[in-house]
């Protein structure tokens, strides 16, 4: 099995939550991995020794310099009535609505949907803001989420 039900995922509230509703249609492309897969996926993209954001090892790919290539504020946007991303991120991931996108908490927490459903509902995905990073399938963009309402814009080739 590679997904859980949402209705079974500890943070579905993220995306039901009365003030930010997510539409039914996304809803049904929001699907939280297994911890099993999300380890999985996250030892192959993001780190073979780190759990997560806050111990990744100097050999990690998102510990590089190199691997990041901006840095700008997502959180006046997130707390705005505007429901676009920032701009920087928009002009950085220039990917197909369809493209299949991995949203990482930390190792046992990933999340897969498509970039459309990201960008109309990234509010939901960041009322956790703890480092995660999104990885798109076969691309070499990537966000990292910081905690102090920056996103890290980069290439994982780098």
């Amino acid at each position: 099995m590679t997904y859980i039900p949402l209705n079974d995922y500890p943070r579905k509230w993220i995306f039901t939550h009365q003030s930010m509703p997510v539409e039914a249609d996304d809803l049904d492309k929001i699907k939280p991995m297994t911890q099993a897969r999300s380890a999985q996926l996250w030892r192959d993209n993001i780190s073979a020794q780190s759990p997560d954001a806050d111990r990744f090892a100097s050999s990690d790919w998102p510990s590089k310099t190199q691997s990041w290539i901006n840095e700008v504020s997502w959180m006046d946007e997130w707390d705005s009535d505007d429901p676009e991303l920032p701009e920087a991120v928009l002009e950085h991931i220039q990917w197909q609505d369809d493209v299949t996108v991995y949203f990482c908490y930390e190792k046992y927490n990933v999340i897969e949907t498509k970039w459309d459903v990201f960008k109309r509902n990234w509010k939901n995905f960041l009322f956790f803001d703890d480092g995660p990073i999104l990885l798109g399938r076969r691309r070499e963009e990537v966000l990292w989420f910081q905690t102090n309402g920056t996103v890290k814009l980069g290439k994982r080739s780098a």
